[in-house]
């Protein structure tokens, strides 16, 4: 009898053990779905804007959402980079000892990763513009530049206000 409650109790701890539990599991699984709805939203914003600038058709409107997903699948794990390396900082502001031993590392890679963040934007307006008129590519480059701006204010105002470094 003894062996078999061991089993068990050892069984039950082995989520502990694993270093998640399932409410944690859960819980990333429900961000991870959140932040993909955002993205579709997103992106479902910036066709229409797009599609509306450009006066795109249907046809010319779906290919560019195909051309978008494609950076947006690109830029996903460079996001979240990001936004792990505001949380460790913003953890690091918070006093803990962990997070402040690799605030240099986490600056770098938060900056590393908006730079190939930049790149990406780049080669997409690019991708975007290939078969425009010069006074379409002018309304794309402003329509983009609307968008990222909007994007980055609901980002700011999503995440932590770190406190000024003196």
């Amino acid at each position: 009898m003894k062996p078999l409650r061991t089993t068990v109790l050892a069984l039950s701890l082995l989520p502990l053990l694993a270093g998640a539990s399932p409410r944690e599991e859960r819980k990333e699984g429900r961000e991870a779905e959140r932040l993909e709805r955002s993205e579709k939203r997103q992106r479902l914003r910036q066709v229409l804007e797009l599609s509306d600038a450009l006066e795109l058709d249907n046809a010319q409107a779906l290919k560019m959402e195909a051309t978008l997903r494609g950076f947006d699948e690109k830029r996903r794990p460079l996001r979240e980079q990001v936004r792990d390396a505001a949380r460790l900082l913003h953890q690091a502001t918070q006093g803990d000892s962990a997070a402040l031993a690799q605030v240099d590392a986490a600056a770098q890679r938060a900056f590393e990763a908006r730079e190939r963040i930049a790149v990406l934007d780049k080669e997409m307006y690019q991708a975007l513009a290939r078969d425009l008129p010069p006074e379409k590519r002018a309304r794309l480059a402003l329509t983009l530049a609307r968008t990222e701006g909007r994007m980055k204010l609901k980002l700011k105002h999503g995440l932590p206000v770190l406190p000024p470094m003196d």
